[in-house]
């Protein structure tokens, strides 16, 4: 099996595991307390779909995969705005920071990825080919800042210890492993070139569907009623820690609200 068949192979399986991760969303309830993420496995079912019945030569494909990327991004984003509201459900005022520097990062991110992009673009190149660059820029920043993000707020839940559904847990585990694997994939197209570009995708295909059967098997009702502490501290650590916390909290409420 070629490089091409087996990327549209697992870009099916992407698409019917996001069905069925949909569906355990719907029929758990638990699509009401992770709408974007409900709403993205949607969205990664017609992703999944749609290259199957479009030449990939075309130039409707390079369209409807432009046009597809915007929509990724725009989830990437607002599945961590969710997910960080999640972690920080009872801490507004950290939420607040979260998202601050959210859109920072983004933007200092995208920026330096444009910055670096530019000297490769070049006066004969076709519009089409200086789309696609663009759009892999902003897509590298975005990916990079997104999982820079998530590694800080993982580092936070191992550090305060901050009581969280094992749902939330498990979700922002794998989310942060999703978001590490499509930045390393992205390392290695730069090292590797576009030759490699199908077997550097297969690999990131295939942690993503592993994320996927991960969120269709443990995401469950019980899971969002168990409570649990990534650390294990004695109670006098554990209220200074707490302590900690709060302080940093009451602060940001205050400076959001000036």
């Amino acid at each position: 099996m070629s490089g091409n068949a087996l990327v549209l192979l697992f870009q099916i399986a992407s698409g019917i595991l996001a069905a069925l991760v949909a569906v355990k969303l719907c029929t758990t309830g638990l699509y009401r307390r992770y709408r974007v993420f409900f709403w993205y496995m949607v969205f990664r079912v017609v992703e999944g779909a749609w290259p199957s019945f479009i030449d990939i030569k075309s130039d409707l494909y390079a369209y409807i995969w432009a046009v597809t990327e915007a929509f990724s991004l725009a989830f990437y984003i607002l599945v961590v705005l969710e997910l960080c509201g999640l972690v920080l459900e009872k801490h507004q005022g950290l939420y607040t920071l979260g998202r601050w520097a959210i859109y920072l990062g983004m933007a200092v991110s995208v920026t330096i990825s444009m910055v670096s992009l530019l000297p490769r673009i070049k006066p004969e190149m076709s519009q089409r080919s200086k789309y696609m660059g663009y759009i892999f820029a902003t897509d590298r920043g975005t990916t990079f800042c997104m999982a820079i993000f998530l590694i800080l707020m993982l580092l936070l839940i191992s550090r305060y210890p901050v009581k969280l559904s094992r749902n939330v847990i498990l979700h922002a585990s794998l989310y942060t492993l999703f978001f590490l694997c499509n930045a390393l994939d992205m390392i290695l197209l730069r090292l590797l070139g576009l030759p490699h570009y199908a077997a550097v995708d297969i690999g990131r295909m295939t942690v993503a569907c592993f994320c996927l059967v991960a969120w269709s098997v443990f995401l469950s009702r019980k899971g969002e009623e168990t409570q649990m502490n990534v650390v294990h501290l004695r109670p006098e650590h554990e209220d200074r820690l707490l302590y900690q916390l709060d302080a940093i909290n009451s602060t940001m409420l205050k400076i959001s609200r000036n």
